[in-house]
């Protein structure tokens, strides 16, 4: 793959925004053919489908879709809604006194729902002192691959290593890599990743991976008729038997989001996450080269998500100029994205320099 390549958009027509559109950690661009599943599905449902709102198939289209983005099997892979729920669903399983170990600033639909728990002890640390900091008493290190405010990765392998040696659980939020950053969602006990963002999924879209070890702790608390080993012999009464794979700690799927996403990942298998990986950093590298001529160096880091600490409150000025960017904990925060080039990073770095 040359220079070019990597800074030159990808996914061809399938994108039209009519700004310069840098602020895919908000929320990623849907392409066409999302637009145009999610569409159909609604228009058949409001003309009467014969099988209700949506395809339980599509579901488990996107599910080995995903299975296949993270590298695990699909039968280690739950859908729903949001990564809040995902989350909530491992801290109600958790033992009353665990301590659980975050990084501190980390986002908060990762943290709170441990904290409202109000009987397990909860530990903030530095983002770089995270693997040093578990300790023999830990349950669960749960932290973001990306950090939502600056773009800073966590060390992967320092963790899992810190982990595995005190014998604690993991949990790793991919929100903010998945889509451009390969996932081996086999190396963490569980995984969580919103689908609207660099998975250019709808809204309403989101994914919990749990090793078959660590599913035996897990509380299915969301459970209902969906989650029957059989699907279609648990409509009334308990259900018989809970599926036997993560399905069992599915949310009711919300089919326009859905259909909108076996889309999406279907595109971005097309694609290559590698291909993209390799053009959001270019991309997000140049910025920085750009960022350090103005005198206003990025986080350090190679992450697609670039936080620039200080200017935050360019963001509405940013977006006046038709470039929309976020401001996130003071910084002014760029993300970059398959649909993002060479251009865009200048425009932006125009602005600013202005």
């Amino acid at each position: 793959m040359d220079s070019s390549d990597t800074l030159t958009p990808l996914g061809g027509a399938e994108f039209a925004p009519t700004r310069t559109y840098l602020n895919t950690s908000a929320c990623g661009l849907l392409p066409r053919r999302t637009i145009e599943a999610v569409t159909l599905l609604v228009e058949e449902t409001a003309a009467g489908r014969p099988d209700g709102a949506g395809d339980f198939g599509v579901v488990d289209e996107v599910r080995a879709a995903y299975a296949r983005i993270a590298h695990v099997t699909p039968d280690r892979v739950a859908v729903g809604s949001s990564v809040s729920v995902h989350a909530g669903m491992v801290a109600q399983s958790m033992p009353s006194g665990a301590e659980i170990l975050f990084p501190e600033g980390d986002f908060s639909s990762l943290i709170t729902p441990f904290t409202v728990r109000g009987d397990l002890k909860t530990r903030f640390v530095p983002l770089e002192r995270l693997a040093e900091s578990v300790r023999p008493e830990t349950a669960l290190v749960a932290f973001s691959s990306v950090q939502s405010a600056d773009g800073r990765t966590a060390d992967f392998a320092a963790v899992r290593a810190a982990a595995a040696a005190h014998g604690a659980r993991t949990l790793c939020d991919a929100t903010q890599s998945a889509g451009w950053l390969p996932l081996y969602a086999g190396e963490w006990d569980f995984t969580v990743a919103g689908g609207y963002k660099y998975l250019l999924c709808p809204r309403g879209a989101s994914f919990l991976t749990v090793t078959e070890e660590a599913q035996d702790a897990l509380l299915p608390i969301h459970a209902g008729w969906v989650n029957g080993e059989d699907l279609w012999v648990n409509s009334y009464g308990p259900v018989r038997e809970l599926a036997r794979s993560a399905r069992r700690f599915d949310e009711p799927p919300a089919f326009p989001s859905y259909h909108g996403a076996a889309r999406s990942l279907a595109l971005l298998e097309e694609i290559g996450i590698e291909r993209i990986e390799a053009h959001d950093k270019a991309l997000a590298a140049r910025f920085r080269a750009g960022l350090v001529e103005l005198g206003r160096p990025a986080v350090a880091d190679d992450s697609t998500v670039v936080g620039i600490p200080g200017l935050g409150e360019r963001a509405d000025a940013l977006r006046e100029a038709g470039v929309l960017l976020s401001a996130r904990a003071g910084n002014l925060r760029a993300s970059f994205h398959l649909y993002n080039s060479a251009a865009d990073v200048d425009r932006v770095l125009e602005v600013l320099a202005g």
